[in-house]
């Protein structure tokens, strides 16, 4: 088990090291607190993958700025998976991915849980003023936040990056859902790792969390905010092969899959053919963990369609992310008269 660093000052040659020198540098995933003229610290997460560096660059950028400057408030940062930073993946083989095992996990006995608890128990101890988990994907993607809960502060915060919202319970294990017991908690989407305006935008968002001396209590204005709420995840089973090129595959997906990430698809909408033989080609669950393929798609003479309207997020051409996490996500417009009806809405 990687046991957690706690530090209290900037370790020298942080500001300025590659995401891939850090586990040299730091020795393994590390906490750091630095103090701020506001003791309720903003709580930022980095790294939680291995592969999406913007949250890494984004806080440097921000103690540069700061570096003869006192932060307007405290600021804590875990840099988590460190080991597969070096490497450039988003973790390791054999590891548990560090954004699946924070408490509520469903996977509560292994290593990586146990880290992520001590994490949360010391911030507790700091009463976090917010918590921000940076990362990036894959597809094509605009810049957005997520949330666990339909507060208004949480939106508020949401808003504060982007006015494109997504609000899920599931998967279970991640950083913002265990955070948000403690403070409003976001998660922030800022493209891919090699976009510098991804970074530029993460800096400028925790800059002015950081100013922040509350949260407004009141709802986010409608004409503010797009809120969407993710009803399924897909997964593509082990056994069944595919691609998105011309190669003998189970499930030949569409070549411009990531393209339809924020699109609002109609009904009948072609993703895929498959070779003959194969059933169910996608595992697609609720945020019940329910098996829900029927409701979403249908297979007819070989194609795979969409059978009802839905937006998805995440769906990516990254074989090895597929294979680790997922294809993607589905999406439904949440109007605000449906805000309180949603599982999970703490009202």
């Amino acid at each position: 088990m990687d046991t957690l660093n706690e530090l209290h000052a900037l370790p020298e040659g942080l500001l300025d090291a590659r995401a891939d020198e850090l586990e040299a540098l730091l020795g393994g995933p590390t906490l750091l607190h630095l103090p701020g003229r506001q003791a309720e610290p903003v709580f930022v997460t980095v790294l939680a993958h291995g592969n999406e560096a913007t949250g890494l660059t984004a806080l440097q950028q921000l103690l540069h700025d700061y570096r003869d400057a006192v932060l307007p408030r405290a600021l804590s940062v875990f840099i988590g998976n460190v080991a597969a930073a070096r490497q450039g993946v988003r973790r390791l083989e054999g590891q548990a991915d560090y954004n699946r095992v924070w408490p509520g996990t469903t996977a509560p006995g292994v290593p990586e849980a146990l880290l992520m608890q001590q994490v949360v128990t010391r911030m507790q101890a700091r009463a976090p003023f917010a918590s921000i988990d940076i990362h990036n994907n894959t597809g094509i993607n605009p810049h957005y936040a997520c949330i666990n809960r339909l507060d208004n502060r949480f939106l508020q915060l949401a808003a504060l990056f982007s006015r494109t919202v997504v609000y899920f319970i599931r998967p279970r294990g991640v950083q913002s859902m265990a955070m948000a017991g403690l403070c409003p908690a976001v998660t922030i989407e800022c493209g891919k790792p090699d976009q510098e305006y991804g970074a530029r935008h993460a800096r400028d968002f925790l800059d002015a969390v950081l100013r922040l001396h509350e949260f407004p209590q009141h709802a986010v204005a409608a004409h503010d905010v797009d809120l969407f709420h993710t009803v399924a995840s897909v997964h593509v089973p082990e056994n069944v092969s595919f691609g998105f090129g011309e190669e003998p595959v189970d499930l030949q997906l569409v070549s411009n899959l990531d393209h339809l990430n924020f699109r609002e698809l109609p009904a009948g909408t072609l993703l895929g053919r498959l070779s003959g033989g194969l059933g169910t080609p996608l595992e697609v669950r609720d945020e019940n963990d329910r098996p829900v393929f029927a409701r979403y798609f249908t297979v007819a003479d070989g194609a795979l369609r969409s059978t009802r309207a839905f937006m998805p997020s995440m769906f990516t051409l990254d074989t090895r992310i597929i294979r680790q996490d997922c294809l993607g996500y589905l999406m439904e417009r949440l109007l605000p008269e449906q805000q309180r009806r949603t599982p999970g809405a703490p009202f």
